[in-house]
């Protein structure tokens, strides 16, 4: 295989990435060229935001190509479809062929979240380190492959998520995951001693994957989608999501927790916490309980 990477602005990469696809490539990715250098360019985007950006002002476009692919042929044809002056050829190289499954594997670690939960991909969980952790009970290890969901504990949300779960009693009480993804917080909980959690979001395959996570990790939860949610209020809200859906989900999730409850937020910028807190203030009032690599948890008691 051959990896192609190609130099173009914000206004042809796109294009660009289409017609290299549609002319035989085996995958495409659009990296910002300036990453890791003090001009790099972040672009946020979430359900409810209309994006003026797609790509960023100077982008690197990979291409991975089979041994078969005339590339002469397949740069003759790009430089016809947009003009040679409108992007540059950054190279041209091998790519040694390797057990991608092993690759991607080393590339996940077991990973701590707060003091005392541990998440282990599946193939460490027969490691050194990994069972001298499971040696001491008070460690909370989670069985957690990188999947098609959202949660692996690697993201400052889940983190701050985790961290809240942690530090507050859950014994015997009742918490809603809404917004599952893998169900990482939902099984924390569990594992918390927390006696009845349910777990919800709008995508089927999350769910799934949740289902399967509980299970593994020999949790009694109930996951599914969110016209499936049983009626009722739980002592523990927590909804790691993003800061759109969290106001329009404001309603229904201020009135899932208990009188007394603690509703937990997170998904949320550094400069999008003021608006939120305005936004839930005629249900409950939150404040910033912690924050982390510019990403905010807010919580809140809702009144007894």
């Amino acid at each position: 295989m051959r990896e192609l990477i190609i130099h173009g602005n914000e206004e042809i990469a796109e294009d660009i990435s289409d017609f290299l696809l549609d002319h035989g490539a085996l995958s495409v990715s659009v990296e910002d060229a300036d990453r890791d250098t003090d001009d790099e360019q972040p672009l946020y985007g979430e359900p409810g935001m209309e994006l003026s950006t797609f790509a960023w002002q100077r982008n690197n476009v990979i291409a991975l190509l089979d041994d078969d692919t005339d590339v002469q042929a397949l740069l003759l044809s790009l430089a016809v479809e947009f003009g040679e002056d409108e992007y540059t050829v950054a190279s041209l190289v091998d790519v040694e062929d390797k057990d991608w499954v092993r690759v991607t594997q080393t590339q996940f670690d077991p990973m701590n979240l707060g003091e005392r939960i541990c998440i282990v991909p599946s193939w460490h969980m027969d490691s050194h380190d990994v069972l001298q952790i499971r040696q001491d009970k008070s460690n909370m290890v989670i069985q957690l492959d990188p999947g098609m969901a959202f949660g692996t504990g690697s993201h400052a949300t889940t983190r701050l998520c985790a961290e809240w779960l942690e530090q507050h009693p859950l014994a015997g009480k009742s918490v809603l995951d809404y917004g599952c993804g893998s169900g990482i917080l939902s099984i924390i909980a569990a594992k918390l001693q927390a006696l009845d959690v349910l777990g919800v979001d709008i995508d089927p395959q999350s769910v799934e994957t949740a289902r399967g996570n509980a299970l593994i990790n020999q949790c009694q939860i109930y996951y599914g989608l969110p016209n499936e949610l049983p009626e009722g209020r739980y002592d523990v809200v927590v909804a790691n999501i993003l800061a759109n859906p969290l106001k329009a989900l404001a309603p229904l999730l201020a009135h899932s927790v208990k009188p007394g409850g603690a509703l937990v937020l997170s998904g949320i910028l550094e400069g999008q916490y003021e608006q939120l807190i305005a936004f839930y203030r005629p249900w409950i009032q939150l404040e910033v309980w912690n924050a982390d690599e510019g990403w905010v948890c807010l919580h809140g008691i809702a009144d007894a």
